[in-house]
């Protein structure tokens, strides 16, 4: 890569980045002007279009890092607690919390926009959901403690599950992270990591005594499934 290319693709990056951090800060995507960005990495608003057509392909673009860094995370999450449930559930919500507050900003976006004012974030973060749900349903599928689980739908519903407490943690998380009295956050933080602790053994004792009737499982798959947006 040139001195000239790898410039512009530095100059790339951070028009991401000062999204992201902007973001961060409580502001919503749908407010955050080009030439707002553009200003704070030093550049003025022509040269944004030599990175981007427009905002939204910029909002695009950081969706798919933000959902890539949250897929890893999870990825790991997954690892540490699904395969060992009884023993690792601790070690792997600890992995997790740490990996939200090295980055937290990637999920305050992602969070944020799922609701926010931008029609393109919002389809595209619900896509990402529904491409999330995949992954984790593969990997459910595999597993010792879900393997009597032989519905399509019922793995979408746990994965489905597994998504939204992870969301929540994290952004609880992140909040109480912001709790100024350090002894203060520390016992709040204790108590959370151990109520979240228990939310994911009763969700795994639940699933180990999970059972369809014939009749329950003859449910058609296509009034089950949830398709994702376009």
């Amino acid at each position: 890569m040139s001195l000239r290319e790898d410039r512009k693709q530095q100059s790339h990056q951070a028009l991401l980045d000062a999204t992201l951090a902007l973001s961060s800060q409580g502001r919503a995507f749908s407010t955050i002007s080009l030439r707002e960005v553009a200003h704070a990495v030093g550049l003025v608003p022509a040269a944004f279009y030599r990175h981007f057509q427009d905002m939204d392909q910029l909002g695009l673009e950081l969706l798919d890092q933000v959902a890539m860094h949250i897929k890893g995370v999870l990825h790991q999450l997954g690892q540490a607690y699904l395969y060992q449930p009884n023993t690792r559930t601790r070690t792997g919500l600890e992995l997790f919390f740490q990996a939200v507050g090295y980055h937290p900003e990637s999920w305050i976006f992602f969070v944020a926009e799922r609701w926010g004012g931008s029609d393109v974030l919002r389809t595209g973060i619900e896509r990402e959901i529904h491409f999330l749900a995949e992954d984790v349903m593969h990997e459910l599928a595999k597993m010792q403690t879900t393997r009597h689980i032989q519905t399509p739908q019922d793995l979408q519903a746990l994965a489905q599950m597994l998504i939204e407490l992870s969301l929540n943690w994290a952004m609880g998380w992140i909040h109480l992270q912001q709790q100024a009295d350090p002894e203060l956050r520390q016992v709040q933080s204790n108590v959370f990591k151990s109520q979240s602790v228990l939310q994911m053994q009763l969700l795994l004792r639940g699933v180990l005594h999970w059972y369809r009737s014939p009749a329950e499982t003859a449910v058609p798959l296509t009034h089950a499934m949830v398709t994702p947006p376009t």
